[in-house]
């Protein structure tokens, strides 16, 4: 029997940053100038997958597989024939564009790890796109075989 936990964040995805690092005399240190984010996405994840009810036996520790998109916001210089096309769900524009795909999935297993399992290792498959869309957002599906 397979469960499954979809949720949607709205607002435009969020790729994972590269670590800075600070030099403090002879001690170089790093830090992560992107925790506000993740805390934020962090929190929309939990309201929203708070419905399900497989949220009660979390974090999973079983084999798990992802499927994510990753919705960005239209340009403002796109011509209207294209948007009318998006809207009507006629056709999909793929995002080329930066940010990287590996960097919007590792933000998002990074945003997860801990919470929805107990390491990052357990994901055994990954299904992930990035596509223009009228509303920017990030919808993931957690499925678990049991």
């Amino acid at each position: 029997m397979t469960q499954e936990i979809f949720f949607i964040i709205p607002g435009k995805p969020i790729a994972k940053k590269r670590p800075r690092f600070v030099r403090r005399g002879n001690f170089v240190g790093t830090y992560n100038d992107q925790e506000t984010e993740e805390g934020k996405w962090m929190q929309q994840a939990m309201t929203s997958a708070m419905k399900d009810p497989l949220y009660e036996a979390l974090p999973l520790s079983c084999p798990v597989t992802i499927s994510l998109s990753f919705q960005f916001p239209v340009p403002s210089n796109w011509p209207k024939y294209k948007i009318r096309a998006l809207q009507g769900k006629q056709i999909t524009f793929y995002h080329t564009k930066k940010p990287d795909l590996d960097n919007c999935i590792k933000f998002v297993l990074d945003c997860l790890n801990r919470w929805m399992w107990l390491d990052d290792k357990q994901v055994v498959l990954i299904h992930a796109f990035k596509v223009y869309g009228i509303e920017p957002k990030t919808s993931v599906l957690i499925r678990i075989k049991e």
